[in-house]
């Protein structure tokens, strides 16, 4: 904690675990009992939003939807669900269906920690019951045309809490501060000296390094990589951000980072271009978003290489 010239704030920083990854929090404050009790209410809101929308939670929302799809029983959901499967469907729909939110049960075929490639016909058995397309959602109404879907809200759920703590954050007063979630981070204003936020963007084949930074004095940034969870086998790389369509994991990307107002959109569309494959780059490019990638050749480029301090 350090004091910035020419400002009465002061930096704190927390750090924690949350949603199974790092977390850390940075924020200005005048004093240290301010700091204190705007971070523990962001930190409260980031565990609220993991235990609501965790699969591994048997009394979690997202575990009752799930018993409920099992039969194909119609469920009616909370304010809060319904805005989370809103925006689910229309990124369904924005993807092609390459974004699916049904697609969670092919992590039961994927163990990354076996080493081992799943059978074909074990992929096969999973892909009937996936698809957004099999179920009806028409707010705050969720049927199924099928039993036996699984949701998994862990593509979303992260970058979610993101934003949510950020409004937290805001709600308290704090002008200045960063969320980071495992990487997928947001930023409220510049430092207290007016300097911006500088962010590492991971080297997909050395994550626990920077292979640039990138000033930021505000919004959010999610990356997509094959570097998160992933096993080789052969000498390829199979990594878990899984094709819908084909059970198999994507090719021809390393990672995608996006820079957006909001964690959840960024996160979208980086997790969107990496289901594309090479697809993605020129897609990226066609939205207008800023965004950065590196493919498996080790190339990279995209509209924020030019506020990229390589390294």
């Amino acid at each position: 904690m350090h004091h910035s010239s020419g400002s009465t704030d002061t930096l704190f920083h927390y750090t924690f675990d949350a949603m199974g990854t790092e977390c850390s929090l940075s924020l200005y404050a005048d004093d240290e009992a301010i700091a204190a009790a705007s971070a523990d209410a962001a930190m409260a809101e980031v565990s609220r939003i993991e235990y609501r929308y965790s699969r591994y939670r048997e009394e979690s929302v997202l575990s009752s939807i799930n018993r409920a799809a099992r039969s194909a029983t119609p469920v009616t959901v909370d304010a809060e669900t319904a805005a989370l499967l809103d925006y689910a469907f229309r990124a369904f729909d924005t993807s092609g269906g390459l974004f699916d939110i049904s697609s969670g049960c092919l992590q039961h075929a994927w163990s990354f920690d076996s080493g081992k490639l799943p059978a074909q016909q074990e992929i096969d058995r999973l892909l009937p019951a996936i698809g957004m397309h099999q179920m009806q959602w028409v707010s705050p109404k969720l049927s199924f045309s099928r039993s036996g879907i699984e949701l998994d809200l862990g593509g979303i759920g992260k970058e979610y809490a993101v934003d949510r703590a950020a409004d937290v954050l805001q709600q308290q007063g704090i002008r200045s501060a960063m969320i980071d979630l495992g990487g997928d981070l947001r930023i409220l204003g510049p430092h207290a000296d007016a300097e911006p936020w500088h962010i590492g963007i991971r080297h997909p084949r050395h994550p626990s390094a920077a292979m640039a930074v990138l000033p930021l004095a505000c919004g959010a940034l999610a990356t997509s990589g094959d570097y998160e969870r992933y096993m080789e086998v052969e000498g390829v790389r199979y990594c878990h951000i899984l094709n819908p369509h084909t059970g198999w994991p994507v090719q021809g990307l390393s990672s995608v980072t996006v820079l957006a107002g909001q964690c959840m959109l960024a996160g979208t569309l980086s997790t969107i271009a990496m289901l594309m494959g090479h697809a993605g780059k020129q897609w990226l490019a066609d939205i207008g978003v800023a965004h950065f990638w590196v493919d498996r050749d080790g190339a990279y480029g995209g509209t924020l290489s030019d506020q990229l301090e390589m390294i």
